[in-house]
């Protein structure tokens, strides 16, 4: 049965577009003044604090690891630390040092994609038929010209390619954490993820202290950058995304997916002035044509 989906959610949906479309342009702002995993490591921080103080005040707290079922979902809660934050946003933070945020946020289009061959594998009812095939290989198409042949040339310091490379890493990072949500063993979703957030953070921090030290105070533009960053697109976002599965399901929720390379690619022209390359509009349409086909007669999986 399809669930209601109702005006308050399509307001919630566009917000997270907008929120989450607006993190890459936030993250080159912040990159003026701080290395990419110290970033990763404020932003996890500061939304696992946000979410622990929540699942505190409601009375949930994080998942009992004193049993089975409990040992259960922590597994899964540092498998999502892992693929949906700590390794994705270390790798968009590096890449974006080497390529437009605009960029960044068309890669995340591409993450259903990935989600479609590791679903057919991965998750019982999961098929990849001849439709999700054509999406998939559609979708695939745009990618190639969206990281660019030489991407696959990386001789020596051609960061930028090795940056592509990298900010699509971070896409089948999401695809992976989108699978383990997926069969993670039923418990309360905001537990989860405050429980996936303090994962991350235990997983980045010693690395940003070991390869770039403790920061010094930086500007009060990268501050508010990382401030925006920890409390909206991974703290707010998340409590958000709770809600619209919720309340009208997973497959309305993976819409937001259209709206992402939208909202970066203007963010980065208008406001950051970036100079896009053409092939990028080529594979954004290409992508989301792939994303079209795959969504008809389809039960999404998304990434948060």
């Amino acid at each position: 049965m399809t669930a209601p989906v109702g005006m308050m959610n399509w307001v919630k949906l566009l917000s997270l577009g907008l929120i989450w479309g607006a993190s890459f342009m936030f993250i080159s702002v912040a990159l003026r003044d701080l290395g990419p995993l110290t970033i990763v490591a404020g932003r996890v921080g500061l939304g696992a604090i946000v979410l622990l103080v929540i699942v505190q005040l409601k009375g949930i707290g994080l998942p009992d690891w004193r049993n089975n079922s409990g040992q259960r979902v922590w597994a899964a809660a540092l498998a999502m630390g892992f693929f949906s934050s700590a390794m994705p946003f270390a790798l968009l933070s590096w890449g974006q040092k080497y390529v437009a945020s605009g960029f960044a946020g068309v890669c995340m289009a591409v993450v259903p994609l990935f989600v479609l061959p590791l679903a057919h594998f991965l998750v019982p009812g999961e098929r990849l038929t001849l439709q999700r095939g054509i999406s998939f290989l559609v979708g695939f198409a745009g990618v190639v010209v969206l990281i660019g042949l030489d991407a696959f040339k990386l001789i020596g310091s051609d960061f930028e390619a090795l940056a592509r490379v990298a900010c699509l890493g971070a896409a089948l990072c999401y695809a992976f954490g989108a699978i383990i949500t997926r069969l993670c063993p039923k418990t309360d979703m905001l537990s989860l993820s405050a429980a996936a957030l303090l994962s991350a953070t235990v997983m980045i921090l010693p690395f940003a202290l070991v390869l770039e030290g403790v920061p010094q105070m930086p500007s009060a533009l990268s501050l508010a950058a990382i401030l925006y960053l920890g409390l909206l697109p991974t703290a707010l976002a998340q409590v958000l995304l709770v809600q619209v599965i919720r309340d009208a399901g997973p497959s309305f929720m993976s819409l937001v997916n259209y709206q992402l390379p939208v909202w970066s690619v203007l963010f980065g022209v208008v406001l950051l002035n970036e100079i896009l390359p053409p092939q990028l509009y080529v594979s954004l349409a290409l992508i989301l044509g792939g994303l079209l086909l795959s969504k008809k007669r389809r039960r999404a999986i998304i990434a948060t």
